[in-house]
Parts: structure tokens; sequence; C-alpha cells
């Protein structure tokens, strides 16, 4: 009853939805207000959720329809466990397991490629090179992300277990405080506005371009569930930051306050980059990861293991 309670109500799927709805709410009323417009009301996420959970499910003819229906859970349901497994350990780091770190970085891929599986189940065209894009991307960003996540693990001594790293941080101050993770730290921004598929890279969906890209066909509640995915993620990814970087959140007076902010400056900066930054083209976004970004990564990792 307990497991359930957790993955269910809180920290597990009730509670990262509302968070992420709430994070996702910010980051359109900003970038109305950028935009010299009012902006929607704090609800209108949860209204938007509601609207497409009572339209009509349309399956494209020739689709697969069993991959197509799936998908989108297959992606929402990595994340609960994600967001799950962050929670559990910043509110008690002593009951970590060996290897959460690993396992949480396979589960952090696993909506990204359940977009690419139910686009290319649709059969449709555009789908197929929205699909396309988001493999791409992946491979793009994949690589330095993994480094730099890497770089709190050789400063902590090579334990890949989250509570340790959040008790190394309780002991010795928080890893942006070395140069090699100020370094990991601004490369895990730029994935993850790649791994969240905002501008500038989200070529995947880019309306303008490929009307929604891999999302084209879909409607009614298995799009509501890849809505409410991105919004999750809005909130689950840089909270890993934090806990990678800034040494999670503390349960005990003003340091719950500073923890919140830690969260709090991550989406400005991802509501910042959005609204300031133009869309790239596929191929610049590898250039970018590829080169510059792998590059910082390995740079990074150089002046973890000479202690830096």
């Amino acid at each position: 009853m307990k497991i359930l309670f957790q993955y269910i109500i809180f920290p597990g799927f009730l509670f990262t939805a509302i968070v992420g709805m709430i994070a996702s709410w910010i980051d359109r009323k900003v970038t109305a207000r950028v935009q010299w417009r009012v902006g929607p009301p704090i609800l209108q996420p949860l209204y938007d959720f509601i609207k497409l959970l009572g339209k009509e499910i349309i399956i494209p003819k020739g689709a697969s329809r069993g991959t197509f229906l799936l998908s989108p859970v297959f992606g929402m349901s990595a994340i609960v466990i994600v967001s799950t497994m962050l929670w559990l350990v910043i509110l008690s780091p002593e009951n970590s397991f060996t290897g959460d770190l690993i396992v949480i970085l396979y589960l952090l891929v696993i909506p990204s490629i359940a977009v690419i599986i139910g686009a290319f189940a649709s059969k449709n065209p555009l789908a197929s090179l929205g699909a396309s894009r988001e493999m791409k991307l992946i491979l793009a960003y994949e690589l330095p992300f993994i480094l730099i996540v890497f770089i709190p693990v050789i400063k902590a001594g090579y334990t890949i277990k989250l509570g340790e790293l959040l008790a190394f941080q309780a002991k010795n101050g928080v890893f942006l405080n070395h140069p090699s993770c100020i370094i990991a730290f601004i490369v895990a921004i730029m994935c993850m506005q790649a791994k969240l598929t905002l501008v500038p890279f989200d070529m995947p969906e880019a309306e303008t371009e490929i009307m929604g890209g891999a999302y084209i066909e879909y409607s009614g509640a298995p799009l509501g569930i890849y809505k409410l995915t991105r919004m999750m993620m809005l909130f689950v990814v840089p909270m890993f930051l934090v806990i990678m970087y800034m040494g999670g959140i503390i349960f005990e007076g003003w340091h719950i306050l500073w923890g919140i902010l830690k969260y709090v400056l991550l989406l400005v900066i991802i509501v910042l980059i959005r609204n300031t930054s133009p869309r790239v083209r596929i191929d610049q976004a590898m250039r970018f990861f590829w080169r510059p970004m792998t590059i910082l990564a390995v740079v990074g990792v150089c002046l973890a293991y000479l202690g830096l």
C-alpha cells in the first residue's frame, strides 16, 4: 500500500503532474508577458489536459494500433518512476541503492524513445521526419550529458548512489564550488534544454515546419498524456540537476525555501533561453553538442580527475 501511494500520489504521479502543470503555466505566462500578452490563467494547463481527455481518439489508417496507443503511456510511466526515485532520495538519502544514478539516466531517455516509436507507428511521413529529428537529437546530447553527470561521481569518490552524492555535498559543500562542475553545469543546462525539446532545440515538433512532427497524428487522451509528460519533465529534469550539482533540497527551516529557489533558478534559465533564441536546424544542433559541448564535457572530466 505504501509503495502504491508513493508512485501514484506522492512523490509519484499526482505530485509530479501538479508541479509540472504549475511549471508549465509559469513558462507560458512569462513567455506571454515577454510578447506583450496577458497569458493563460494558472489552471489553463489542467483545463487543456482535461479537454484532451474528452476528445475523440483517432487512429491513422495503417498505423500499428497497440504501439501507437501505448507509447505515450510508457513515456509517462518512465518519468513518474524517475520523479519518485529522486524525491525518495531527497527525503531519505540513506534509502538510495547502488546504481540508482544509472537507472535514472536510462529512464530519462525513455520519454524521447516513446515519442520516436509512437511517431513511426503512426506511418505519417511528417511524424517520421519528427521522429528522425528526435533520434538525431538524442544521439547529439546524450554523450555530453552522460559525461557531465559523471563529473560529480568522480568528485564524490566514484559513487553512483544519489544518496551518497547528496551526503557528500551536505558534508563538503555543493559541487558547483568546483571549476569542473561549473563547466559541467553549463553543459547540463544546454542538454536539459534539448532533452525537454524546447527552443532552440524544438525541431522534432516544429509546428511551423512539420506541423507538430512526431505528434501530428495524435489526438485525445494519447496526446494529452504526451503533453502531460512534457510538463512533468519540466519539473523532473531540473530537479535532477539540482540534486547532482546543487545539493538537492534540505527539509530544515530556511533550507526548504533555498531548495525551491534552486529549482526556480533553473526554470527561469529554461524560460530565458526559450524566449531569446531562434530554433536551430538539426544539423546545427548535432554539431553544437558533438563539438563545443562534448569538448567542454571532456575538459570538465579531466579537471575532475585532477581534483579541480
